[in-house]
């Protein structure tokens, strides 16, 4: 059965009859591949290609098991493949559009991704400069997604707690466009927001991993967004 969709007060004012209970939202926590830039996907089998290995094999996992003095080379060869990407970077539709938007409401923006700081950086400098993203979760925070680890560190330098002082998502989405990224939001407790493309669709189709999130704005998402 699937799960009741999850509503935050909406950013506008007026714009809504909700119980008193509704939370308001804490933050946003964006994937960047497939996300904050158009899907590059053909940088997986590339780096598999690059590794030796194939699906469903992941790849951070597989460098993870090989011996110490082989990790530097593997981590290198998979660096060089995402240099060369980003050279082709191209983000998305209305990007800019919905973070002024999300800065003018004041609410905060991290970035959790399976990429490392590089791409990250040229992709925040080339198309969203002067929007602030913080924290920014790269691969070298362990354990990477499918992990909630790198969310709920996003949850705890924001300061959000429950009544018992734990570590708190609940008030956040994770917007993404992997299971990866809907799992990983899920554990963590907060609401999900997956973003489908001609990339992920096919893939997509069979999981149950999204927790539809409902609304009025709506950009390119499943559901739309109670903000």
């Amino acid at each position: 059965m699937a799960s009741s969709p999850k509503r935050f007060v909406p950013l506008k004012q007026g714009t809504h009859d909700l119980p008193a209970a509704v939370p308001k939202l804490r933050g946003v926590v964006f994937d960047m591949d497939g996300t904050l830039c158009e899907p590059q996907n053909y940088m997986f089998g590339e780096m598999r290609a690059a590794l030796g290995i194939s699906k469903p094999t992941d790849i951070l996992e597989h460098i993870d098991t090989l011996p110490d003095h082989e990790q530097p080379n593997a981590i290198e060869s998979i660096r060089a493949i995402e240099r060369e990407a980003m050279k082709s970077q191209k983000a998305q539709p209305g990007l800019m559009h919905l973070m002024s938007y999300l800065d003018s409401k004041g609410i905060p923006k991290a970035i959790c991704t399976r990429n490392f700081d590089v791409p990250v950086q040229n992709l925040l400098t080339k198309f969203l400069e002067g929007s602030h993203f913080h924290p920014v979760v790269t691969r070298e925070f362990r354990p990477p997604k499918p992990s909630p680890a790198g969310i709920l560190h996003i949850a705890k330098d924001w300061g959000l707690q429950d009544e018992a002082g734990s570590v708190d998502a609940s008030g956040l989405i994770m917007v993404g466009d992997s299971i990866d990224d809907m799992t990983a939001g899920r554990q963590a407790g907060a609401a999900t927001v997956l973003l489908v493309n001609d990339v992920n669709q096919g893939r997509l189709e069979q999981t149950t991993a999204s927790q539809s999130v409902s609304g009025e704005s709506e950009p390119s998402r499943t559901q739309r967004t109670d903000v």
